[in-house]
């Protein structure tokens, strides 16, 4: 199993993702665009792509030129039947890609937060790993409108698309399922001032809010990001049958 991963910041941590890729044996091409590394030209040779979050809104062009070709490359993944998954940033540009619309800074959340899945997500591969409800991080200002064609699979008040799938396994996570709680304390030690922009005092609760939904949300990204490896194998089984 070969995965192209795209990193989009020079602070990227794979998380419960990268726990569930090497489970599985997978080799990782780590690709960084942000700081001058050439995308790949097509799908070839890969079995799935992961595309991370970042700084970066969606359409941010201008200063990321690299912008556009990703999305498109996601989106090549996806019509020849390879598994994607666009986490946080990766979501947004994953509904780009599909030409929906990306709406910057208006729907803020961070920390440990609570999201449902849709009837559609419990009937999922993938989203129905997690509970009905279930506590998971958050960092983002920006959402976006469901592709067409696309199914919602999970949702909360503060953006209505949390997560969606389009075709057999292409997905978009708007929460940070790979987040877990030594992420999370890596992220406060690397970020404590954007952290404190974002959620004035929430630095000093981060040990009771970790113990609190920590547990939970640890567990139900180990799970997700599983089930998502999961859909790698389904697909590289496929083609080696046919």
């Amino acid at each position: 199993m070969r995965v192209l991963v795209v990193e989009n910041d020079k602070v990227t941590l794979l998380g419960q993702v990268g726990v569930a890729l090497e489970e599985a044996g997978a080799a990782l091409d780590i690709c960084r665009p942000h700081a001058g590394d050439a995308l790949p030209a097509d799908d070839g040779g890969y079995d799935a792509i992961v595309v991370m979050g970042g700084p970066q809104n969606a359409l941010d062009d201008a200063r990321h030129a690299y912008l556009p070709a990703l999305a498109a490359l996601m989106r090549r993944f996806g019509e020849a039947d390879k598994s994607v998954l666009g986490v946080c940033l990766g979501s947004q540009l994953l509904a780009r890609a599909y030409g929906a619309e990306n709406h910057i800074g208006t729907a803020p959340e961070f920390g440990w937060c609570t999201v449902s899945t849709t009837q559609e997500g419990a009937a999922d591969p993938v989203l129905s790993a997690a509970a009905g409800a279930f506590p998971i991080f958050q960092w983002h200002s920006d959402t976006f409108t469901l592709p067409e064609g696309a199914v919602r699979l999970a949702t909360n008040g503060a953006a209505e698309n949390q997560a969606f799938r389009i075709g057999r396994a292409s997905y978009g996570t708007q929460f940070h399922f790979e987040a877990n709680r030594q992420v999370v304390t890596e992220w406060a030690a690397i970020f404590p001032d954007v952290i404190e922009g974002n959620a004035p005092g929430w630095l000093q609760r981060h040990a009771t809010l970790a113990a609190e939904s920590g547990p939970d949300a640890d567990a139900t990204g180990l799970a997700l990001a599983r089930a998502f490896v999961a859909t790698i194998r389904a697909a590289d089984d496929a083609r080696r049958v046919a």
